[in-house]
């Protein structure tokens, strides 16, 4: 949902700048722990930035930051130019905002949630009344307007909160793990909802937990871990780094796993993730070979083999040392579901 906006004449800078997003050297500690050590990003107008990073990487706390929902402890961050820090009101009145959790009120039904939406955000009540049919159709909704929400399954919360993030028109949008919980077809077609906004000129910061999320729709990425940028890039400049081919074997335990990584060392790049370990190679065909007789001479039997080229997945696990997963709710602040009032 929208944060609730300031009542201001002008919802936006002046002009628009190059870059809609900006974070320099921000950080924030919640007692004795750093969830950012110095972050610092930027993400032009009209495009999208992934932010990735493990469990407790600060993600969320970065988004709260840019969203206003949290001050930092040092370092500036501007949305359009206007600094989160100085002027939250003004920033407030020109993004949106959907969470981990969708945040709309299960006790209204979806038009009411969004007609709620646009008194928070001060948007004119007959232009309201026409944006909400304009998104209940976008977001395939119509038949469920009515419904208190309550009733809806996670697919359709997850759509209305979106829809809800849209009701006042922001130009720059922030969207924390928006699929979470959707099933396959839930998250496609969100995601081509997303590539409409994008279409549109809407800025946007993605986080997210599923990789191919990032490589279908991020123009660019930052990959954070414990509170700072490891690495950034597009997704076929991190591919990059990997080498030109990724071999992957499965074997029937964790130990047979990790003494065969310890023999192909020299082969190229190894992790190991669980009973599974992927090389990074230059010449995949001939290190195929290669790590065919060193299992043998080992006496080690992998399950299965397989000879790819590199994916996001693959630049997440060697950057952060595991696999992505999703990222549990932070219990520092006000909670995602805690519902933005006026001032």
């Amino acid at each position: 949902m929208a944060p609730a906006a300031a009542d201001v004449s002008s919802g936006a800078a002046d002009s628009t700048p190059e870059v809609a997003i900006l974070a320099e050297d921000i950080a924030k500690c919640f007692g004795t722990v750093e969830a950012l050590k110095g972050v610092s990003l930027q993400v032009p107008t009209g495009t999208v930035l992934g932010l990735l990073g493990p469990n407790g990487a600060g993600k969320t706390t970065a988004v709260r930051i840019l969203t206003t929902l949290l001050r930092p402890d040092r370092g500036r961050a501007t949305v359009l130019g206007i600094d989160v820090r100085r002027e939250p009101g003004r920033v407030r009145a020109i993004i949106g905002l959907a969470g981990q959790y969708a945040a709309v009120d299960e006790n209204l039904t979806a038009r009411e949630n969004l007609r709620l939406v646009g008194r928070l955000t001060h948007v004119p009540h007959a232009d309201t009344q026409s944006r909400s049919v304009e998104l209940l159709e976008r977001f395939d909704l119509v038949d469920a307007a009515d419904r208190l929400v309550r009733t809806f399954s996670g697919g359709m919360r997850r759509r209305l909160d979106l829809a809800a993030a849209l009701v006042h028109r922001p130009p720059v949008l922030f969207l924390d793990e928006p699929t979470t919980g959707l099933d396959p077809q839930g998250r496609t077609e969100l995601w081509a909802v997303i590539e409409e906004l994008v279409d549109t000129g809407t800025t946007l910061l993605l986080t997210t937990q599923y990789l191919e999320e990032a490589d279908r729709l991020a123009h660019r990425i930052v990959v954070v871990d414990h509170g700072e940028v490891i690495a950034e890039g597009t997704s076929a400049e991190l591919k990059a780094r990997l080498g030109a081919t990724v071999i992957e074997v499965a074997f029937a335990d964790h130990d047979a796993a990790t003494t065969a990584a310890g023999r192909l060392g020299s082969l190229g790049t190894v992790t190991v993730d669980g009973r599974e370990l992927r090389i990074n190679v230059s010449d995949g065909a001939a290190a195929m070979l290669e790590t065919v007789r060193t299992l043998d001479t080992e006496h080690l039997d992998p399950v299965t083999m397989a000879l790819r080229e590199p994916t996001l997945d693959d630049v997440f696990l060697s950057l952060t040392g595991h696999a992505a997963e999703a990222e549990p709710p932070p219990d520092d602040t006000i909670g995602p579901r805690r519902r933005s009032r006026r001032p």
